[in-house]
């Protein structure tokens, strides 16, 4: 069996946090392949490498002395490895790499906080170090020639057994460093694990897996043990998510599960990642809640619109003309919505509406702003009549009201449109009827 580990920032950012992955990488030997990000905060104002030295880069794009901020991060280093007593040069070879911090370019100075993390938790798991530019291959286009990236790890891994990879960046065929766009580490991650066909990818933070709430809304929320990919994407839509959500397609499109795990509480179950449900194991009715506030909904009557062909094309290619986004789009027979975030139309709502009322020429066109979306995702729902008429009825009863409902195609999320002032409330009604309680009874039937 092969196990990809990857740990984030969070999980590097001090010595105490390096010793936390040398006991989980040990306790199983599955776990031979490593992936790192750079070192993360130490304390909440403490400041994570990466931003650092963007920050460097930003010095050096506009000519400051950045002399100060080297030494600052050299310390955190060389601090690392006194700390830990490891015997890698890193005073020196950080040195050698101030000197010529003028003449790199971005990409390669923001990939030296992952550079040298990866090289001191070599050192301390006593792995060898594999460099991300020798394997993880970009195309000049910035995409990854996942044909070549496949043939390099396999042949390192071959070779080596077992190593230590820096995330967030790759180079192309002539060494150039590319960096991944957001998530990098657990990208890396990902394409490392289906490159090796491993059985589990590992992703290790500071939290113990996707909560069924936020934690902000909702005191105490369950932890989501089991949960599909598409209920995952469902939820991260709304922001709940520990996971970029870039590093799931590559493990996603092979079959391989991911595992979030918490480095603080390796003994926590966490949350695990598959395609499609276990069979034989008891599912939850509602597996997540999550939402937004701060959307703008534009609704458009006209008789007779089914009949007119292309209506709500048009209506779409007006948007698209601004540059916005379109969210949802609830239809009617003879009217249809488009909800769009409204930091998106802050500056063109009018435009847009003026447009619509002279190229469609709707018989009414009414504008509602400060909107929020709630998402209701469960695998389960669609098996259980009336769960919707539930979920409406609990909000109904605390005299939230509704003003917009649509559902996913593959019917695993209801979405609610409510004022942003009941947001919060609406969460907790849904979480309170339907989670809580859910939770109690299980709990009574395990007493009995």
């Amino acid at each position: 069996m092969i196990k990809v580990a990857k740990f984030g920032g969070s999980s590097v950012a001090d010595a105490g946090q390096f010793r936390k992955v040398r006991d989980i990488v040990r306790s199983d030997p599955e776990r031979r392949f490593v992936v790192v990000s750079a070192s993360g905060r130490r304390f909440p104002t403490d400041n994570k490498l990466t931003d650092l030295l963007l920050l460097v880069n930003a010095h050096i794009q506009y000519h400051v002395d950045c002399s100060s901020l080297l030494r600052d991060i050299e310390g955190r280093f060389v601090a690392l490895a006194g700390e830990l007593g490891l015997k890698y040069p890193i005073s020196e070879k950080f040195e050698e790499f101030s000197a010529l911090v003028a003449s790199l370019s971005p990409e390669y100075i923001v990939s030296r906080g992952e550079w040298f993390t990866a090289k001191l938790m070599a050192e301390y798991l006593g792995k060898p170090f594999l460099d991300a530019a020798d394997v993880v291959v970009f195309h000049h286009d910035g995409t990854i020639d996942m044909e070549r990236t496949q043939t390099a790890l396999r042949d390192a891994a071959q070779r080596l057994g077992g190593f230590v990879l820096p995330g967030i960046y790759g180079a192309t065929v002539d060494g150039t460093i590319n960096l991944f766009e957001r998530g990098g580490g657990d990208i890396t991650g990902a394409i490392l694990a289906r490159c090796l066909d491993a059985n589990l990818y590992e992703n290790w933070t500071d939290v113990s897996g996707f909560l069924s709430a936020d934690p902000r809304i909702v005191e105490g929320p369950r932890t989501i043990h089991r949960i599909t990919f598409d209920e995952m994407r469902e939820l991260s839509y709304m922001g709940a998510s520990v996971l970029q959500e870039e590093a799931i397609f590559p493990v996603r499109e092979v079959g391989i599960p991911i595992q979030i795990k918490n480095t603080n509480l390796p003994e926590k179950r966490g949350t695990i990642i598959r395609e499609t449900a276990e069979d034989g194991v008891s599912e939850h009715l509602i597996t997540g809640i999550a939402g937004r506030k701060d959307f703008t909904a534009i609704h458009v009557q006209r008789a007779h619109m089914s009949g007119e062909v292309g209506y709500i094309r048009r209506a779409l290619g007006i948007f698209e003309r601004y540059g916005v986004s379109v969210e949802h789009i609830p239809t009617g027979v003879d009217s249809f919505g488009v909800v769009v975030s409204a930091s998106d139309v802050k500056d063109s709502v009018y435009s847009i509406v003026n447009d619509i009322q002279r190229d469609l020429k709707p018989d009414s066109i009414n504008v509602v702003d400060k909107l929020a979306l709630i998402s209701v995702v469960g695998r389960n729902m669609s098996r259980r009549a009336g769960t919707s008429g539930r979920v409406f009825g609990a909000l109904g009863e605390e005299g939230i009201n509704i003003r917009m409902i649509t559902q996913s195609s593959q019917e695993i999320s209801i979405i609610m449109g409510v004022d942003n002032d009941d947001f919060e409330r609406a969460i907790n009604v849904i979480y309170d009827r339907f989670v809580e309680n859910e939770m109690a009874i299980l709990s009574e039937a395990d007493r009995g």
